[in-house]
Order: C-alpha cells, then structure tokens, then sequence
C-alpha cells in the first residue's frame, strides 16, 4: 500500500526528532555529571580544610572552671550584705525572695540537716563544696542570662548564698583563697567509694 507524501513526511520528521533527542542524552549527561573537584587539603594536618587552631583568648574565654579546692577562681570579692540586692534582683522572682523556691526553679535556703526523702537538698544541707556553688552561678546564672554576672557578683551572691543557710556571717568576705576554707556542713556526706551494695 503505497503511503502519501504527507504521511512520509511525518514518518520523516518524527524519525529525525527521535534522532537528535537520543544523541542529545549523553551531552546532557555529561553535563550534569561533572567531574567532581579534589577534596581541600588542610593548611594545618587534623583541621580537615576549614576552621583555625584555638587561640589563647579563644580558650581562657571558655576555660572557666572551678574545682573543689578553689583551683580556677578569679580575683574579686563579695559579702553577703553585697549580694542580698543582686538576688533580690536577679534569682529571687525564679528561686523566691528567701531561697525557699517556686515552680520554676529548686529551693535555695534551708540549713536543716539533709535527710533523703524528708527535706529537700539545699546548699546549706546538702552540697559539699563551697566553690562549687560559685562555679554553678558563674556559669549557668541567672537561667535568662548565664554568665552574665561579674566575678564580684557571683563572690557576694555565694556569700549571700553562705550566710542565708548559716554556713558564714553576714560580712564574712568570700574570695578565692577565703572560700575554699568554708566547710560545708554536709561536706562529710559523700563516699568514696559509694558504700550503696546496690550501686555498682
């Protein structure tokens, strides 16, 4: 059966478009795979091509750590008659306005001794050090702005801290080589090893 000019023609064209697609399949494959760039090699070995080596200030800024014997506190000072206004304005509307704590955050203040399950752990019944009070506030206080407060300021609200659980006077000075003399009156309650048989 013999086609018309116009059918041959579509056949044709059709034919020559199937053609030019599939050559076009692998220009555009290989345009949209190119060949991937080396890796960046690192300027200094173990920086893995990007980031700088810490400096000093980039340390001391985080290094603020305080241990137990006092190692790591900064010059500065503070009685408690000083930090009874700092409380007043920046932990008293979290931790209420005599320590005694609200919803949003623990009690403060009870110089009662610690008994498990029957009062509730304070600083002045159950914590053990001192300077580790100073380093808590330094770091993580108050809850809308950690490490905001000077060194000054977290010395009189630790002293403030102290005297309220009647652990030192009123004008007592703490600074770092006056705290971590404070004996802490549970500071005897922690055992090394833990003498618990249900703890491993």
């Amino acid at each position: 059966m013999e086609q018309s000019p116009t059918t041959m023609r579509r056949k044709f064209v059709f034919l020559a478009l199937a053609a030019v697609c599939l050559c076009a399949i692998p220009v555009f494959a290989q345009e949209s795979s190119p060949t991937p760039a080396p890796a960046p090699q690192p300027a200094v070995p173990g920086l893995f091509g990007f980031g700088r080596p810490a400096t000093a200030a980039d340390i001391a800024a985080i290094n603020i750590d305080v241990r137990a014997d006092g190692t790591g506190l900064p010059p500065g000072s503070g009685t408690a008659v000083q930090g009874a206004p700092i409380y007043a304005e920046k932990c008293s509307a979290c931790h209420g306005a005599n320590g005694e704590g609200t919803a949003a955050a623990p009690k403060l203040v009870d110089p009662a001794p610690f008994q498990t399950g029957v009062t509730a752990p304070t600083i002045g019944n159950y914590w053990p050090y001192p300077t580790t009070v100073w380093d808590y506030i330094n770091r993580a206080m108050p809850f809308n702005a950690p490490g905001s407060l000077t060194a000054d300021e977290v010395y009189a609200l630790t002293a403030y801290l102290l005297a309220q659980n009647q652990v030192i006077g009123e004008n007592d000075v703490m600074n770092s080589p006056s705290l971590p003399k404070v004996k802490m009156p549970n500071a005897d309650g922690f055992y090394s090893p833990d003498p618990r048989p249900d703890v491993p």
